[in-house]
């Protein structure tokens, strides 16, 4: 279990009667003296809030912390919730910014007599004889400062209203897996915010804004908070239903009060999350008010004053929706991505997520790390919930909690990876045990798509091509989805199964944006095996189709693949067909499918050893004669012999039935029921499937 030195846990109490003082708390003596915590110094409660405390004794010995009813409100903590203390150490402040509750004239003098020693946050509330006020800034910047007899007290001149939004207590260390993006974010916001004399030194304009994008729960909102707490700003926090408004004009003078009130209290951060929105692109949207704030935000953005204190942050998971005019210097000047995170990135935001959980000695995070490709932020903080309330089940004491590893498969059972909810995804349960026979086979895939996936670095190292794709032909049911499965399972990648007819839609333009969406699904969740089932349904040769529809989506096909490929991602392309004749010659050259790889019908040994796995996973008689059962089933394919396996456990049941006892499966059950099961190969499959091979080999193509 990961705590910070100077924090520990204490539960609170409404200690109204006790705690007359806002500014103050009374701690157990107890706990004072076991976490070394004195008479008069600060703590702070670790919630979405932060309200500094003085620290006094607990004469009334409660085993906890009891403060004001109005704190405990300010911080939405409940009586008796047992929540993290934080000791900390003010920053003794120069200068302090409040804003009064009501508008007439303040003595200032005054004030700092009345809140001298007083611990302050920015945007807490503090309560005084003249009124009440709320902290907009001070200086020097720093989470807590302390007012002292030389701080300067200024009162700003308006009244500041409700559309600023208190920051949870949410810092950089909080955000895992986004250095490089933190990184660039940070000197942006330097210049920006915390030194607007550089660009006034070196002639240049300070940027003003800063588009985020990336698929949903990945932390836009998180690292934009993480960031306004890091250089104490104030930030203001905007949503498209906030600003919209029946009235006209409204939503546009919504707009204008949050950037007047942002640069009055500079610096500040204007946060605008899914701006998408409230600021899509004009030539699409047809709703007139859409137009009117998209105009109204580009003068707004325009109208940031070069001087600097003013920094604008945009969010979405759809950034070609957005309004191009937003999308260059001057308005947007930097675009980030924000990505599904890789398996270091994982193990980061996994360790920040349970540093305060108790864990058992079998938890591995790099394990579960590795187990969630395709898992968001905000995807691996449910699993650890899951998993939490998974152990809180075995127990009615928390203090006696302990995570296991298995309440961390259990949750896996619940969560799902975001950047793939929308398609069939899954780490198979499949491995290459489970496919019996195949051993050429099982061999190419391995190394063509299993070891790099799993050992990368080694690829890399001897600088090797790797084939992007693989396409396994042969008769039907001989197992090609089973070892796309296995290999996604080996691997330890995720695995998208598309069927090709499920792509095909009657609508213009609807298949090609299938085909985009699974691509980029594929690309945000890497390392990913993307399995096309019946390629050959969306993969004609082009021209055979009159209706040019299988044309197109080809093409949409061919034009990913090649953008994959350039990117190099970690996505690797299967496909399955029984005809591999029909499929365009395009889509197996280099850089493509450019691995054609044959699943034969079963041998004489490995017909055998299915009969044997499948009958002995029922009740049977020792008696059966596997070697015949295996000589009489030549071109039987796996599924065939699965289907002789299954009819000869119904005539099992059947006897059982009518004699009245328990039977088994018998070797004339299985003998009856492969008279009535016909094998899927016949000799001109088999032909055909020689004939084609043969084409490959000596031309390197089938055309």
């Amino acid at each position: 279990m990961i705590v910070m030195t100077n924090e520990f846990f204490a539960k609170v109490f409404n200690g109204t009667r006790k705690v007359k003082n806002r500014n103050t708390c009374l701690l157990d003596p107890e706990l004072m003296r076991s976490k070394g915590v004195s008479y008069g110094e600060t703590v702070i409660l670790v919630t979405n809030r932060i309200y500094p405390l003085l620290v006094q004794e607990d004469r009334e010995s409660t085993g906890g912390i009891s403060v004001h009813e109005e704190v405990m409100r300010y911080l939405g903590i409940r009586n008796g919730e047992k929540v993290v203390v934080r000791k900390i150490d003010p920053v003794a402040l120069n200068s302090l910014v409040l804003a009064p509750s009501s508008q007439k004239t303040f003595d200032t003098k005054r004030l700092n007599l009345e809140l001298r020693s007083i611990p302050v946050s920015r945007g807490m509330p503090l309560s005084t004889k003249q009124g009440e006020f709320a902290v907009v800034s001070f200086e020097p910047r720093a989470e807590v400062g302390m007012i002292v007899g030389e701080t300067e007290i200024e009162i700003t001149g308006e009244i500041i209203k409700q559309t600023q939004k208190n920051i949870p207590l949410v810092s950089l260390e909080d955000v895992g897996g986004l250095t490089d993006q933190i990184m660039s974010l940070k000197e942006i916001i330097d210049i920006a915010l915390v030194k607007p004399e550089v660009p006034r030194l070196f002639g240049f304009r300070p940027p003003k804004g800063v588009l985020l994008y990336g698929p949903p729960g990945t932390g836009k909102t998180l690292i934009a908070k993480a960031l306004a707490n890091s250089v104490m700003a104030n930030f203001f926090f905007i949503s498209g239903p906030e600003i919209g408004s029946k009235y006209y004009g409204e939503s546009e003078k919504r707009l204008r009060e949050i950037f007047e009130q942002a640069e009055k209290s500079a610096p500040s951060m204007i946060f605008i999350d899914e701006i998408d929105a409230i600021a899509p692109n004009r030539d699409v949207t047809n709703g007139e008010a859409d137009k009117r704030i998209v105009a109204q935000l580009l003068t707004l953005m325009d109208g940031v004053s070069s001087s600097g204190g003013l920094l604008v942050l945009g969010a979405t998971n759809r950034p070609n929706a957005i309004d191009p005019a937003l999308r260059r210097p001057g308005r947007f000047d930097r675009e980030i991505e924000i990505p599904v995170p890789d398996k270091r990135a994982r193990l980061d935001i996994i360790k920040i997520h349970t540093r305060r959980i108790p864990l058992a000695e079998d938890v591995d995070l790099e394990a579960i790390a590795s187990m969630t490709n395709g898992f968001v932020g905000a995807d691996l903080e449910a699993l650890v919930r899951e998993a939490t309330m998974s152990a809180l089940r075995r127990t009615q004491n928390p203090e006696e909690v302990k995570v296991t590893m298995a309440d961390f498969q259990n949750a896996m059972k619940i969560v799902e990876p975001s950047a793939l909810r929308e398609f069939r995804v899954e780490i198979p349960n499949v491995t290459w045990e489970d496919i019996i026979g195949l051993d050429q086979v099982k061999q190419e895939l391995k190394e063509v798509v299993e070891w790099p996936l799993k050992y990368s670095k080694l690829y890399e190292e001897m600088r090797a091509e790797v084939p992007s794709g693989v396409m396994l032909y042969g008769p039907p049911g001989t197992g090609k989805t089973m070892l796309a499965k296995a290999v996604a399972h080996e691997s330890g990648a995720n695995f998208i199964a598309v069927s090709g007819p499920e792509l095909m839609n009657m609508w213009v333009g609807e298949t090609e944006r299938a085909i985009r969406e699974v691509f980029k699904r594929a690309r945000q969740a890497s390392p990913t095996v993307v399995f096309f089932d019946e390629i050959d349904a969306i993969a004609t040769v082009r021209g055979s189709d009159p209706n040019k529809v299988t044309d197109r989506a080809l093409s949409q096909m061919l034009t990913e693949m090649d953008g994959v490929s350039s990117r190099k991602e970690r996505v690797i392309f299967m496909a399955a067909t029984n005809r591999p004749d029909i499929v365009d010659p395009a889509l197996i050259r280099p850089g493509r499918l450019e691995k054609l790889v044959y699943v034969p019908p079963p041998d004489f040994e490995t017909r055998k050893i299915m009969f044997q796995r499948l009958v002995t996973k029922h009740p049977f008689d020792e008696s059966i004669d596997f070697s015949y059962l295996a000589k009489m089933s030549e071109s039987f394919t796996p599924a065939d012999i699965k289907g002789v396996v299954n009819r000869a456990v119904l005539l099992a049941i059947r006897r059982s039935v009518k004699e009245g006892k328990t039977s088994k499966i018998t070797f004339e059950d299985l003998v009856e029921s492969l008279k009535s099961v016909k094998p899927t190969v016949t000799q001109a499959m088999v032909n055909y499937y020689n004939s084609f091979m043969e084409r490959v080999k000596l031309t390197g193509t089938y055309a």
